[in-house]
């Protein structure tokens, strides 16, 4: 119970670092301009977003050895695929302290900053919205299937994660076909399902725990 109560606060630490990992000044148009007076929301997006990191992985852990105990096939794939996960989350906390570097070259009148910054921006959206989202989808979809055919968690529970983590993989494919961008009401829309259900999926844990097979 501990353990799985452990698993729930992770969700909920991973969500805080999550909001607080956005930041609103890479999102305007003249950000490069803007970033050396709003260093602290880049400084504080690479902190929160590291953090994420041993969430996300600590969650996983934490449930693997019941997740594993239920399907030794699907629980080293979602333990993995957290993993990839995590990669591509460093990844991301790499790229934000570049935008410093940008943002003063720019300053200097360097040229080449403009291109640069896009290109820098687009491959950030790619690494935290499409890549990131699909190693995470990819694996919560096991997850879930794990849940839902062991019924560790009610049955509602882990179709409500099925079908919110598949509508954030359709936001994440949107985004990489440029259907729609980051942090946009029709994106955030489409992934609010799956942020209500890891809210009560985090208090289940927490208050409930898992319900091991010879105890139903």
């Amino acid at each position: 119970m501990k353990t799985d109560r452990l698993a729930g606060a992770l969700v909920i630490v991973g969500m805080i670092a999550g909001v607080l990992s956005v930041v609103p000044v890479l999102e305007e148009p003249d950000y490069l301009a803007l970033v050396p007076a709003h260093q602290s929301q880049i400084i504080v997006g690479a902190i929160s977003q590291f953090i994420m990191i041993p969430a996300y992985v600590g969650f996983a852990l934490c449930l693997y050895p019941a997740l594993r105990s239920e399907s030794a096939a699907l629980a080293p794939g979602f333990l993995g695929l957290r993993l990839v996960a995590a990669t591509f989350q460093l990844s991301g906390v790499i790229v934000l302290p570049l935008f410093l570097v940008l943002g003063q070259e720019h300053a200097s009148a360097a040229p080449g900053t403009e291109a640069l910054g896009q290109l820098l921006r687009t491959a950030r959206d790619l690494v935290n919205h499409v890549a990131l989202i699909l190693a995470l989808g990819l694996g919560d979809l096991l997850l879930f299937r794990i849940l839902h055919r062991s019924r560790l968690v009610p049955r509602w529970l882990s179709v409500w994660g099925f079908l919110g983590t598949g509508a954030a993989i359709l936001a994440s494919l949107l985004v990489l076909s440029q259907a729609t961008g980051v942090v946009t009401p029709l994106y955030l829309t489409i992934n609010a399902p799956l942020a209500l259900q890891s809210v009560v999926l985090a208090i289940w844990l927490m208050t409930r725990g898992l319900t091991p097979r010879g105890s139903r």
